[in-house]
C-alpha cells in the first residue's frame, strides 16, 4: 500500500466566500456609521450602529463556513468534512468515489444505496475537481486491492 496522504479543499468557492465575507463586513460597518445622521427623523443610537457592525460580522462568519469543505485521505481511509458535519470511512466501507452528471460535488458510495457528499471537491474547481477524484480513486484501488 502506498504511504500517501492527500488534502483536499475546494478552490474557488473559498476565493468567493472571502470576498463576500470582507464586502458584508464592510458594507455593514459603512451602513452602521452612517446610520446616525438619518434625515428621516428616527433615532438610531450607538448601540443600534455596533449592532449593525456585528451583524456585518456574524454575516461573514456564515459566508466563511463555505470554506469549511476538507478531504484528508490516505492508504487506510478518508475523513470527510463538510460544511457542518465530519465523518471517517475506512476504504473497505467505501464502494466508490464517483462524480454523478450534473451533480454540484464528488461523493462517497457506501453500502445499501447510501453516500455522503465531498463538499471539497466541487464542480466549479473543473480541473481541480478531476485530479482529485482521480486521486481518491486511486487511493480507493490500492486499498481495496
Amino acid at each position: 500500500m502506498t504511504a500517501e496522504r492527500i488534502v483536499l479543499r475546494p478552490k474557488k468557492i473559498r476565493r468567493v466566500s472571502w470576498a463576500c465575507a470582507v464586502g458584508l463586513v464592510v458594507v455593514f460597518t459603512v451602513v452602521g456609521l452612517l446610520l446616525g445622521n438619518t434625515p428621516t427623523g428616527v433615532i438610531f443610537r450607538t448601540s443600534d450602529q455596533v449592532a449593525m457592525i456585528v451583524l456585518g460580522f456574524l454575516l461573514a462568519g456564515g459566508v466563511l463556513l463555505l470554506t469549511r469543505p476538507r478531504v484528508t485521505a490516505d492508504a487506510q481511509g478518508i475523513d470527510v468534512r463538510n460544511v457542518v458535519t465530519s465523518h471517517h470511512y475506512d476504504w473497505t466501507d467505501v464502494l466508490s468515489v464517483s462524480f454523478p452528471d450534473g451533480a454540484a460535488w464528488a461523493r462517497l458510495e457506501l453500502p445499501e444505496d447510501e453516500y455522503i457528499s465531498v463538499m471539497a471537491v466541487q464542480a466549479v474547481d473543473r480541473e481541480y475537481a478531476v485530479t482529485s477524484v482521480r486521486a481518491l480513486r486511486e487511493l480507493h484501488k490500492a486499498a481495496r486491492v
